[in-house]
């Protein structure tokens, strides 16, 4: 099986993931794809992360025989800044993937994938028009067994203008926001209109199906992830932070853990990441924090901390981190 050859990465990196910094647009290198899934593990345990990174097969980008579909998903809610007062209504859109095989009788696992910066809804998996290479990936390793059938929404935090994700600053207050939208608006709005584990939508049933809900994002998509932990923990089990090259105020978000620990965070990132150093302390921090048990030493942990030698701030990296965490998640042994 062959796997992405740095060759393939400027074309990825355009197709797939914005970051929200635009330094360190290098490619990497893959290596081979020898492992079966879930093969290799941090430690043997419920919650033991693979040790290793798994490389996306090359075929995978090309279109799938039995694919999954895109949609464009409309919904209402308010602007970010006065959504409290709901002081003016938005319209706004996000793109929900619907596996092969979708079946309105089956209820699925939810995963909300959040872009990064110079992004919007459509940056990830495309559009039903134009699908991007990333919602190949996906089709494949769901036809494959190594991801569970389940519904992805790519919203965005873009709030009044397209050109929202652009302003650094701008993005993070936005980010710091977004979870009245999320909770409030969101949710609601998806988990109705499609098969979840939600019975209905009120506060009560999104929470208790918070199981089998997950937040993930690349860079700026990473910070949206975190914010979603501190505001919306009892909302979701999984979190996917990748690449979060920035200071959070980490002790606001930790303080979040200290009610409940049943949740998993799988961080990752690459070495030659600007991120890497954010990452890597930030993890070091939750080592030290009673809140967080690392994966790596308890079969019961509830974050692991991985890299990826050589990999830089690009799509091929957001689009590799965010398969992995897709083939881990919802796919573990009881």
């Amino acid at each position: 099986m062959k796997t992405i050859r740095p060759a393939l990465a400027a074309v990825v990196m355009l197709a797939v993931l914005a970051a929200c910094n635009p330094a360190s647009q290098d490619s990497a290198p893959s290596t081979p794809d020898t492992r079966t899934p879930g093969a290799t593990a941090a430690k043997t345990g419920s919650n033991a992360a693979p040790a290793e990174l798994e490389a996306i097969p090359q075929e995978y980008l090309a279109p799938s025989g039995a694919p999954g579909t895109l949609v464009e998903f409309h919904y209402d809610t308010y602007e970010a800044m006065t959504h409290e007062q709901q002081a003016q209504k938005l319209n706004k859109r996000a793109i929900v993937y619907l596996p092969p095989g979708y079946d309105e009788d089956q209820r699925y696992n939810v995963f909300y994938l959040m872009h990064g910066g110079w992004g919007n809804e459509t940056t990830t998996l495309g559009t039903p028009a134009a699908p991007s290479p990333f919602k190949n990936v996906i089709d494949h390793a769901v036809n494959a067994g190594e991801i569970a059938p389940l519904i992805i929404v790519c919203p965005t935090y873009n709030n009044t203008s397209p050109e929202d994700s652009a302003s650094f600053s701008l993005a993070l207050d936005l980010n710091e926001r977004y979870h009245n939208e999320l909770l409030n608006d969101l949710i609601p709005a998806v988990e109705a209109a499609y098969p979840t584990h939600a019975g209905n939508t009120t506060p009560e049933a999104l929470m208790a199906a918070r199981d089998h809900r997950g937040f993930g994002g690349f860079s700026m998509g990473a910070v949206a992830t975190w914010r979603t932990f501190q505001h919306a923990l009892d909302y979701f089990r999984y979190f996917l932070p990748m690449s979060c090259g920035t200071t959070l105020g980490d002790d606001r978000i930790f303080a979040a853990a200290e009610a409940r620990s049943d949740f998993f965070v799988w961080v990752i990132t690459g070495t030659d990441d600007f991120a890497y150093s954010y990452d890597q302390n930030r993890a070091e921090q939750m080592r030290q924090s009673p809140s967080f048990t690392d994966a790596d030493t308890s079969s019961t942990g509830n974050f692991a901390f991985r890299t990826k030698e050589g990999y830089a701030h690009d799509g091929l990296a957001a689009m590799e981190y965010t398969y992995n965490g897709l083939r881990w998640f919802w796919n573990q042994p009881e």
